[in-house]
């Protein structure tokens, strides 16, 4: 029987690898793989029980209710808005979640909101500082650079918000040469 499965914390390409992988391991049929969604051709209740297991043993999970879904959709939706740079939204974010989920930006939020204790436009936020990190740690930018890549007006924009949600500057953090990044799924 064919069956999508949506998964949480799937984040990036190396999730979907160790699932490939994982799933072969078990001889459980892929039929389909993209971050959060699994499509695949499950046969006995046994299969499903292997599938969790596998799930469970690499940091995922289920997702179980629609509300959880949703959350889990904006997710990989803003993850992946961040994954090639410059950003570009050519509309505004919430009319761009809005059309990528088929609902109303209202629903959207509020699920998201209320099941994360975090607004999408926050959760936003600390997504684009850790991908600052990550572009900081490559050494190949100047911060106005990674400013404008970022979709900021301004520098003095982008300095803030990493301010506020690091307690550091871009120069503090830039010259202790460490990685204080943190895991797109531990976020929150």
């Amino acid at each position: 029987m064919v069956k999508d499965f949506y998964i949480k914390n799937m984040v990036c390409d190396r999730c979907i690898k160790v699932l490939r992988d994982g799933l072969d391991k078990q001889n459980i049929e892929l039929l389909q793989i993209e971050l959060g969604r699994l499509r695949l051709d499950i046969e006995s209740d046994d299969e499903i029980e292997k599938l969790k297991t596998l799930l469970e043993s690499n940091g995922f999970s289920l997702i179980g209710s629609t509300e959880e879904k949703l959350t889990e959709l904006v997710k990989v939706e803003l993850i992946k808005a961040l994954q090639e740079l410059p950003l570009e939204l050519d509309k505004k974010l919430s009319a761009h979640l809005a059309d990528a989920l088929g609902h109303e930006y209202s629903k959207i939020s509020k699920v998201f909101s209320i099941t994360e204790g975090i607004t999408i436009e926050k959760y936003f936020i600390k997504l684009k500082i850790e991908k600052v990190k990550e572009l900081v740690q490559a050494k190949e930018l100047n911060f106005t650079e990674m400013a404008q890549l970022l979709d900021y007006s301004h520098i003095n924009h982008l300095s803030g918000q990493f301010k506020s949600e690091t307690g550091m500057s871009l120069t503090a953090y830039k010259s202790q040469q460490k990685n204080f990044r943190n895991a797109l799924d531990k976020i929150m």
